[in-house]
């Protein structure tokens, strides 16, 4: 069954970030031109507004992974089924997800062909054959592609779909200590993407054994904080397979070291998504609509000409038009990705609430009074706040700006997640933290049976928001820099068994 559309056409929001969070997100990334909706459940058309977003976020990982000699590649999203089921552990937490292709028209083929929900069993065959020796290693290759994952959860524009476009990486090494090194260096990328593009503070860490990778031997995150749902959000993952998946695909060299004696390859595997979008919107975005971090923005500055009445000359409205012209010419020739909206059947009231929904970082009126003053009004998206400008100072103060508004962006975030954030030595204390729409870093045992034990016991009998199943707590993540370092002889919250280390738990999307 199709994903509900929205009926309503208004450009306003109708529904409160604070009220209705599901409505609210609905209304937002549709007025907002993120997304069309479309006729398949679960999936969903990225409109220019988002693929945008995508593309920035794109350019910087892939320059930075490239200075680190990744190299790009295309492997085919159809994967053999003999493929797929060879590395049993591993699709076994895809398999129910997995979508097939059984038929060609109306001849049902020999075997079927799976579409990728992730390209380890697609490219590791091929790596196996190219390996021969320590000197075919390391291979760091890096794919942009879409994957196909036929859950039946609750869709989520963003979030959680059936098909997504991200970016997965698979390298393999000969020595382990480089393979681990990646790791965290590939991490830090994901930080940076999140901190320093989307303007979103992120907790960085290890998964617990039950959160891991299927098939990894470990796996790092960067983990984001919703406070509207009061609910985390796994932002990306980078991976460390050591030799299970060579072991299983006999990615083998001989060991320079040791004549004759082969040795397993050391792999790694990482991905971000376009979930980066949906979180983003989450974050900054208000009851007007998008807040657009300035350096994910694709329009930056939105020029809009005012004060063109009846009583204006034509004369007047033309110099107005030319002026809004040569204020776009010098913003883009200064690096400003700015845009004029000339439209004439609609009024700057109109226009001023068309790109406040949208979210764009800027907005630039000049009219009459303003041209024989030599100035413009510049009215912040962030803090609504408006300020006069002279006219010469236009590419140099609004860069200065923009980049205050990425700051403030990072900064009330951060806030957020600080106040969000919260230490808990005792299971009632930690219920009613988690309950308060906060996360939680607890003293832990490490058991899965402990980690299961807590998703029941927290387990809320009402929707958290609505259309959100209800849920108890997931471990999110063993933090890289906990709140507190773990006293000696502490125990887990149950009060039963030793811990090991602090993780953070919390609801999550």
């Amino acid at each position: 069954m199709a994903t509900n559309k929205p009926t309503t056409t208004r450009l306003g929001l109708e529904a409160k970030k604070e009220e209705n969070l599901a409505d609210w997100y609905s209304q937002v990334i549709t007025k907002s031109e993120l997304i069309e909706y479309y006729d398949v459940s679960g999936c969903y058309i990225l409109r220019p507004w988002s693929y945008a977003i995508w593309e920035a976020i794109k350019e910087f990982f892939d320059r930075e992974i490239k200075k680190m000699g990744v190299e790009n590649c295309y492997f085919p999203m159809f994967v053999s089924q003999a493929a797929l089921e060879k590395e049993k552990s591993h699709i076994s937490d895809f398999a129910p997800e997995v979508a097939w292709i059984t038929r060609s028209g109306k001849t049902e083929l020999a075997e079927p062909i799976a579409v990728r929900p992730t390209s380890e069993t697609a490219m590791y065959p091929a790596y196996a054959k190219w390996v021969q020796s320590h000197r075919d290693l390391p291979i760091k290759l890096n794919q942009w592609c879409n994957v196909v994952r036929w859950e039946f959860k609750h869709p989520q524009p963003f979030l959680r779909t059936r098909e997504f476009l991200w970016q997965e990486g698979h390298t393999a090494f000969a020595i382990r200590e480089e393979a681990t090194d990646e790791v965290l260096q590939i991490l830090e990328l994901y930080a940076r993407v999140y901190e320093e593009l989307l303007a979103i503070p992120v907790v960085k860490g290890r998964k617990t054994e039950k959160e891991k990778f299927a098939g990894g031997d470990y796996t790092t995150t960067v983990e984001a904080f919703v406070s509207a749902s009061g609910r985390a959000i796994q932002g990306a993952t980078s991976h460390h397979l050591r030799q299970n998946f060579s072991k299983m695909f006999e990615i083998v060299f001989e060991d320079p070291m040791k004549p004759g004696e082969k040795q397993f390859a050391y792999q790694n595997s990482w991905g971000i998504t376009t979930r980066t979008i949906g979180v983003m919107n989450m974050t900054h975005g208000d009851n007007q609509g998008l807040i657009l971090p300035p350096r994910v923005a694709c329009v930056q500055v939105i020029i809009i000409p005012c004060g063109i009445t009846n009583n204006l000359s034509e004369e007047d409205k033309e110099s107005l038009i030319k002026k809004c012209s040569q204020y776009l010419d010098r913003l883009m020739n200064a690096g400003v990705r700015a845009r004029a909206d000339l439209r004439d059947n609609y009024s700057p009231g109109w226009k001023f609430n068309h790109w406040e929904l949208k979210g764009v970082p800027f907005r630039l009126e000049v009219g009459p009074r303003d041209m024989k003053n030599h100035q413009f009004v510049a009215v912040r998206r962030d803090t609504a706040s408006k300020l006069t400008v002279p006219e010469g100072a236009a590419e140099t103060k609004l860069k200065i700006l923009l980049e205050e508004i990425q700051t403030n962006l990072y900064n009330r975030a951060a806030q957020d997640l600080k106040d969000h954030m919260v230490l808990a030595d005792t299971m009632e204390q930690f219920q009613q933290e988690l309950d308060s729409g906060k996360i939680v870093q607890i003293p832990f045992c490490g058991s899965i049976e402990c980690e299961d034990w807590i998703k029941k016991t927290t387990t809320r009998d009402q929707d958290i928001e609505p259309g959100a199943p209800s849920m108890g707590a997931n471990s999110l993540c063993i933090p890289f820099k906990p709140l507190r370092e773990l006293q000696h002889g502490a125990m887990y919250i149950s009060g039963k068994e030793p811990a090991q280390h602090y993780v953070l738990f919390g609801r999550s999307y």
